[in-house]
């Protein structure tokens, strides 16, 4: 009852701020990126709620208690990418966006390739993001099922209900604010929970003397984690910052340079910092595992609302609804990012209207999506993201080389993409190679081949 109590109290407060910063949206500018005028602080957070979602709190803590260090190596390989990437690329699209008007990722490649390029992009980023956010409503409802009684499939359907309604209500505004309030409760609950754990489970004994028991899951390579397995996830989410698109939008709505500037740095501060505590806590209950303290857990997934239903019951529904807040306000930012590109770039309507049916319409495909529990949270993660690698060469192209035009980026997109869905149906990786290298190097390859060619016609 008191994770019902809590989830509507959640609900309510979410609601309200929704609704009030639905005044004064007036144009898709207001509505999708937030007028242009958030600050570095806000945007930094908004951008770490996006990016942290029940990956980290379910998906990452299952993973490192599953495989051990090379999780900590895996997310941190994400965090040094795409700090790499923002300190470059943030401040020249944000300098594109503002002077030419951008509001969606596609108008950029459009004025670059063409009003083609990104009607198929809008396509295949609304196709290859539909199993991340998914994610998102199977974090919220194995947390809700396993703690609450109440099914999965309704905690699916309550999750899909928070998302499509706020994002519906208050477009970007709405959902930067809950992301302030919400990225700060997430770190400050992620600390409260590895504290916990540790004086609890470790009160008697040192954790330094028996982190040993986990043998080789503390190196890297391991029975687990092959080279081929890191490369095969960590090269899709090096690239993140730039392919996924509810991300790179954020790009464009902070106020000013000093903003987007702000931005990174306290973006980088938190991620450091959530990811050391995330992975950590992972550590932690593998260890009292090997102690018969804690479960031995054979889903990864169900280890944290393992732990939330032995935690003291005000602990565990506040950190229930820390991982609420990370997925549904990355649901809904993706949902938000998705329907303006649906309706800009692939419909060309300039009305908030279209936005908003296409947000129902996006959230109704999610959830039947969900509904299938169609694998494990970390891989259909990274497998929305290998989908997304396609975009990268148009990306690049646009401030790195003048070749290339609407031919080459439309063979690109389509020939990427369709390689990454036949290697994941197919389950396979030719010879020996890590399907998201295979669609890295193919979507490069055929844009280079493509681009010459044409630039000869």
């Amino acid at each position: 009852m008191l994770y019902i109590i809590a989830f509507i109290v959640y609900a309510i407060i979410g609601t309200a701020i929704a609704i009030y910063a639905k005044r004064g949206i007036r144009t898709q500018e207001d509505y999708y990126i937030g007028g242009r005028r958030v600050s570095g602080a806000i945007s930094a957070l908004t951008y770490a709620a996006t990016t942290y979602s029940a990956f980290m709190m379910v998906g990452l803590v299952g993973l490192s208690y599953a495989s051990g260090v090379g999780a900590l190596g895996f997310e941190l390989f994400y965090l040094v990418g795409t700090l790499l990437l923002l300190s470059y690329y943030a401040p020249r699209i944000w300098k594109l966006g503002k002077d030419r008007g951008y509001i969606t990722p596609g108008d950029m490649i459009s004025e670059r390739y063409g009003a083609m390029v990104p009607k198929i992009m809008a396509v295949i980023v609304s196709i290859a993001l539909i199993p991340y956010i998914s994610v998102q409503l199977i974090g919220v409802a194995l947390i809700i099922e396993k703690n609450s009684g109440i099914s999965f499939m309704n905690g699916i359907f309550l999750a899909a209900i928070l998302i499509a309604f706020w994002a519906f209500l208050g477009g970007l505004r709405g959902v930067a604010w809950t992301d302030a309030v919400q990225g700060v409760f997430m770190l400050v609950l992620a600390i409260s929970a590895v504290i916990w754990v540790y004086t609890s489970g470790f009160s008697d004994i040192s954790f330094t003397q028996e982190v040993p028991k986990l043998g080789d899951l503390l190196v890297v390579p391991n029975r687990i984690w092959t080279p081929l397995r890191f490369i095969s996830l960590t090269v899709p989410w090096f690239f993140f910052a730039l392919t996924n698109p509810q991300v790179f939008q954020r790009l464009y709505i902070p106020k000013n340079e000093h903003a987007v500037k702000r931005m990174v740095i306290l973006f980088g501060v938190f991620g450091l910092v959530y990811t050391i505590l995330v992975t950590f806590l992972g550590l932690e209950l593998r260890v009292m595992s090997e102690l018969g303290s804690f479960p031995l857990i054979k889903d990864r997934d169900a280890v944290t609302p393992t732990l939330l239903g032995m935690m003291p019951p005000t602990l565990g529904v506040l950190l229930s609804l820390s991982i609420f807040a990370a997925a549904i306000t990355t649901a809904n930012s993706i949902v938000l990012t998705l329907a303006s590109m649906i309706s800009r770039d692939l419909f060309g309507s300039e009305r908030i209207f279209t936005g908003r049916v296409l947000i129902i319409l996006l959230t109704i495909a999610i959830t039947v999506f969900a509904l299938q529990r169609p694998g494990y949270i970390v891989e259909l993660s990274v497998l929305s993201s290998t989908l997304l690698l396609c975009q990268l060469p148009l990306i690049l192209g646009v401030f790195h080389w003048k070749i290339g035009g609407k031919i080459s980026a439309n063979l690109t997109l389509i020939s990427g993409f369709c390689l990454a869905v036949a290697l994941f149906y197919a389950k396979i990786n030719p010879l020996g190679i890590p399907a998201s290298v295979w669609v890295f190097a193919t979507s490069f390859f055929i844009f280079f081949v493509a681009a010459n060619l044409e630039h000869r016609r």
